[in-house]
C-alpha cells in the first residue's frame, strides 16, 4: 500500500468516526451508513466474517476430534496466528469475559502464539496447540454456542456525546446494555479512545484478572485485527460490570487516594517526562514498593512522574517488585493446596504470579493509553504491588535462591548449568533451579538458551491455566528491563517452573504424536 494510499485511509477512517460520533450508533444503522463490522455487532447475533466457519468449528468439534482435525488444517497450509484468531473471537463470543476459566484461556492465546516463535522448528504448534485444546474443552462444557454471553447490541440506546464519564457510570450502575453502546461509539470513533475511556472503571478496583484482561484484550488486536476492538473490550467491560456488586468502600478510598495523588503531583494535564533513571534510583524505587504500604507505594510512582522520570522507568521498577515476591513466596499453604497446586507450590494463581501479571499488564496499560492513564496506571501498579505483599500467605525473610542453594553450583558452561536446571526443575527443587538461573546470569551465558530451557515445561506442563502468561509476562518484563537487575525475572521463571513441573498438560501427548515429534 502506498503512502498517500494509506493517509488517504486514514483520514477517510477520522470523518467516519466524527461522523459516527455525532450520530450515534442507531442512527448510523438506520441510516445504512455504519461500516460492515460495526453493522454486524448490532445483528441479534456475533459473525465473524470469513473467520466464522473456524470460529463455529473450534466451538462445536467434539473434543476428541478437535487436534486431529486442527493438525489437518495447518497442513493445509492454515497460518497458527489464523487458529488463534478464531479461537480468540470464539472465547469472547462464548465467555464474554465472565467465566473465570474462559477469560484465562482468552489471556493465554496471545502468549501461545508468541512462544510458538521460539520453539524449535517442527514444533512450533505446541503451546498453540495446548490453549486451544482447553479453550474448545472449557466452551463445551460452558455449553457451547447456546450458551454464548456475547450478542449483538441492542440498537434502543443511541448515543450522541462519547464521554468517558458516562461510559463509567453505567458500568457503575450496573447497565451493561448501555455501558456497551457508549463503548461502541467510542470503539467506532477510535478504538484507542474506548480503551482510555474504559480503564477508569479498571482502575477502581484493582485486582488481577480486572488488570490483565483489558490489556490482553488490547494486544489481541495484532492477532484478529482492529475491526474487532470492540468484542474484545466488551470482556473487560462485562467483568467490571459483575464485579459491582461486590463494590465496597475502599474502592471509592482508593479512588480518591488516585485522584489527590495526581492532583498534589500536578499530573493533571502533564506530558509524560523523558528523565532516564539510574541504576540506583530504580532499585530504590523498586525497594520502596518491595517493602512500603499501599499508600507510600504510590506516592513515590506518582512523586517520580512529577520529577519527570520516563514511565517505562517507573514500569521497571513495579515489575522488579512483583518479580521479588516470586522470590520470596513461601508457598501455598497446606489448606488452600488441590490437585494441581500441591502445598509450597508457588505457580498458579500465587501471590507472586498474580503480582506479576498484573505489574506487566499496567506498565503495558501505561504504554499504550494517554492522558491521564499513563500517570494513573503506574500510581495503581505502585499501589497493588505493594497492596500484594500483604494477602494472606507465609513470605520469607529473604528471597531465594538462599547462599547454600548457590554454593552447591560448581559447573560454570552453559550446558552444564542447563543440566542441572532440568535436574533441579524435574525433582521440584525450587531453589535449586532458581539458583541455577542465577548463576548462569551472573556468567553472562546467552539469556535465549536459558529461556528456550524453561520454554519447553511452560509447554508441557499444565501450569494451573498460568504457564503460558507468565512465561510471557517474564519475557516481556526480561526484555523491557535494563541488563544490570533484570535477571531476577528469570530467576523468578525457574522457580516457578520447577513448581509446576509433574502435572502434563492435558492434549499435548496426543498433540506431540499428531505432529510427529517424539
Amino acid at each position: 500500500m502506498s503512502q498517500n494510499h494509506s493517509r488517504r485511509g486514514f483520514l477517510a477512517d477520522v470523518g467516519r468516526g466524527t461522523l459516527m460520533a455525532t450520530l450515534g450508533p442507531a442512527m448510523l444503522t438506520d441510516l445504512g451508513l455504519a461500516p460492515k463490522a460495526f453493522a454486524e455487532e448490532l445483528d441479534s447475533s456475533l459473525q465473524f466474517g470469513d473467520l466464522e466457519p473456524l470460529v463455529c468449528a473450534l466451538q462445536e468439534t467434539p473434543i476428541e476430534q478437535l487436534q486431529p482435525s486442527l493438525a489437518k488444517k495447518l497442513q493445509a497450509g492454515l497460518p497458527l496466528k489464523t487458529l488463534v484468531a478464531a479461537a480468540a473471537l470464539a472465547n469472547a463470543r462464548t465467555f464474554g469475559g465472565e467465566d473465570y476459566i474462559g477469560f484465562h484461556t482468552f489471556m493465554a492465546l496471545g502468549p501461545a502464539l508468541k512462544m510458538s516463535a521460539l520453539m524449535p522448528k517442527g514444533s512450533e504448534a505446541l503451546p498453540v496447540f495446548k490453549v486451544l485444546y482447553r479453550n474448545s474443552s472449557r466452551i463445551q462444557e460452558f455449553g457451547g454456542r447456546d450458551s454464548e454471553v456475547l450478542h449483538g447490541l441492542s440498537a434502543s440506546s443511541p448515543v450522541n456525546e462519547l464521554n468517558p464519564a458516562a461510559l463509567h457510570d453505567a458500568i457503575k450502575a450496573k447497565d451493561a446494555n448501555h455501558a456497551e453502546q457508549i463503548l461502541s461509539a467510542f470503539v467506532s470513533s477510535d478504538p484507542r479512545s474506548a480503551l482510555d475511556a474504559l480503564l477508569p472503571a479498571v482502575q477502581d478496583n484493582p485486582e488481577v484478572h480486572r488488570t490483565v484482561l483489558p490489556y490482553r484484550a488490547w494486544d489481541m488486536q495484532e492477532i484478529v485485527g482492529t475491526q474487532h476492538a470492540l468484542t474484545l473490550l466488551r470482556q473487560s467491560l462485562r467483568y467490571c460490570v459483575r464485579a459491582e456488586p461486590q463494590r465496597k468502600a475502599e474502592w471509592d478510598e482508593h479512588g480518591k487516594m488516585l485522584i489527590s495523588l495526581l492532583d498534589e503531583c500536578h499530573l493533571n494535564g502533564k506530558e509524560p517526562g523523558t528523565k532516564k533513571a539510574e541504576d540506583t534510583y530504580l532499585q530504590h524505587l523498586s525497594q520502596t514498593f518491595s517493602t512500603g504500604t499501599p499508600s507510600d507505594a504510590a506516592k513515590a510512582a506518582a512523586t517520580a512522574l512529577a520529577d519527570g522520570y520516563e514511565p517505562a522507568a517507573v514500569g521497571e521498577a513495579i515489575s522488579l517488585a512483583a518479580s521479588s515476591l516470586v522470590l520470596r513466596d513461601g508457598g501455598r499453604l497446606p489448606q488452600w493446596e488441590d490437585r494441581l497446586k500441591p502445598a509450597g507450590t508457588v505457580h498458579g494463581d500465587s501471590v507472586g504470579v498474580h503480582a506479576s501479571d498484573a505489574a506487566n499488564a499496567w506498565r503495558n496499560l501505561a504504554r499504550v493509553s494517554s492522558g491521564r492513564n499513563v500517570f494513573a496506571c503506574l500510581i495503581i501498579g505502585a499501589w497493588q504491588v505493594a497492596r500484594d505483599r500483604s494477602y494472606p500467605g507465609n513470605l520469607l525473610a529473604d528471597p531465594l535462591p538462599a547462599k547454600h542453594h548457590l554454593d552447591r553450583i560448581a559447573v560454570t558452561d552453559a550446558d552444564g548449568l542447563l543440566l542441572k536446571l532440568d535436574e533441579a526443575i524435574q525433582n521440584n527443587l525450587q531453589g535449586h533451579a532458581a539458583a541455577v538461573a542465577m548463576r548462569y546470569g551472573q556468567l553472562a551465558l546467552p539469556a535465549e538458551r536459558l529461556f528456550g530451557a524453561l520454554l519447553r515445561y511452560a509447554v508441557s506442563e499444565d501450569g494451573a491455566l498460568h504457564a503460558e502468561k507468565y512465561f510471557h509476562t517474564v519475557w516481556d518484563d526480561f526484555h523491557a528491563t535494563r541488563a544490570s537487575v533484570r535477571w531476577q525475572h528469570l530467576v523468578s521463571l525457574a522457580r516457578v517452573t520447577a513448581s509446576e513441573f509433574g502435572k502434563p498438560a492435558a492434549g499435548q501427548e496426543e498433540a506431540r504424536s499428531l505432529l510427529g515429534l517424539s
